[in-house]
């Protein structure tokens, strides 16, 4: 890469979408932070646009001379089957036109309950509608490669944490911490599970972008160690300095809190993943790539510096 090459980031202001802006822009990279709204906060020197993924003229005008476009979209979840396919669509368009390589940023769900490590060769066995959507997704993207259409490559990881993350490892765990509060767990709190620092996750997405050998794949990115949610809680409540307080929740009390909670019913089918060892593998990456992640340890560090910096809610976009 080149520091005239230009790389876009759709879906700039979410969790991985600001943590590749920080990357792209700390290697003196040209950067373009693409966000719905146009209003995001950003490095200096990084250019932000506004524009809509599912508007693919839109796509094409904003990504226009793109070397790389990374896909970071994530509607709301009450609208992902109304708003995903149609935004996916139009950053395929808008990586096309540009002639650009087209670096998606997923998850795990399509793969359902497992038994043993996740690699790329577990096959498609989703549970949920969310993980269906996510399989058929990615064998669109992939698809496109293979037609010629647009050079892609997938970049997939577990359940994420870090600034501006909003997820089952996000505030309730982060926030508690920080004021000696009570850690809300959700799923078996025992089980092995692999969390992604995001940090660590735009880092391979960049690579992933670069190298030519990595197109038209599927990559699982190297996580650090497993460890159990009462391990990870631990920690949090440890670098905070209070005392470690946690409450958990299985999946049917999720579920009836959905009667009346639109986000924990949009959220409640996905509660497998924490009832059961939920492990990423992702050795292939580290052979190819090579790849070091950040120990759990300094990655809670960072994630808590952050939230006391940030003690609000977060207004995100895609």
């Amino acid at each position: 890469m080149t520091t005239q090459e230009l790389h876009v980031v759709v879906g700039a202001s979410g969790g991985t979408g600001t943590a590749l802006v920080r990357e792209l822009h700390a290697a003196g990279l040209h950067v373009r932070a693409v966000h719905r709204a146009g209003d995001m906060a950003a490095p200096y020197g990084v250019e932000v646009v506004a524009a809509d993924a599912t508007d693919a003229t839109g796509m094409r005008a904003a990504c226009a001379g793109a070397a790389v476009v990374y896909n970071c979209i994530n509607p709301p979840f009450r609208s992902w089957r109304e708003l995903f396919p149609p935004a996916l669509d139009g950053v395929l368009a808008g990586a096309g036109a540009a002639g650009a390589v087209h670096v998606f940023a997923d998850d795990t769900w399509m793969y359902g309950r497992v038994h043993g490590p996740m690699t790329e060769d577990t096959p498609y066995r989703p549970v949920s509608a969310k993980g269906t959507l996510r399989a058929w997704l990615a064998e669109r993207v992939l698809a496109a490669h293979h037609r010629g259409e647009v050079r892609t490559v997938i970049g997939r990881a577990g359940e994420l944490y870090g600034p501006r993350v909003e997820s089952l490892l996000g505030r309730n765990v982060f926030g508690a911490a920080l004021k000696g509060g009570t850690a809300r767990w959700v799923g078996r709190p025992d089980v092995a599970i692999t969390p992604m620092f995001v940090d660590d996750f735009a880092r391979a997405l960049v690579v992933l972008g670069k190298e030519t050998g990595s197109h038209g794949a599927v990559w699982h990115v190297p996580h650090a160690e497993p460890l159990t949610g009462r391990e990870f809680v631990q920690l949090a409540f440890e670098a905070a300095g209070t005392r470690p307080r946690m409450t958990t929740h299985g999946s049917v009390t999720a579920r009836a809190l959905g009667l009346i909670s639109a986000l924990a019913r949009e959220g409640a089918e996905m509660i497998y993943q924490f009832e059961a060892p939920f492990v990423v593998e992702g050795s292939r990456f580290a052979r190819e790539f090579g790849a070091i992640p950040t120990p759990h340890v300094e990655a809670i560090r960072s994630t808590l510096d952050w939230y006391r910096d940030h003690p609000g809610p977060l207004r995100l976009g895609v």
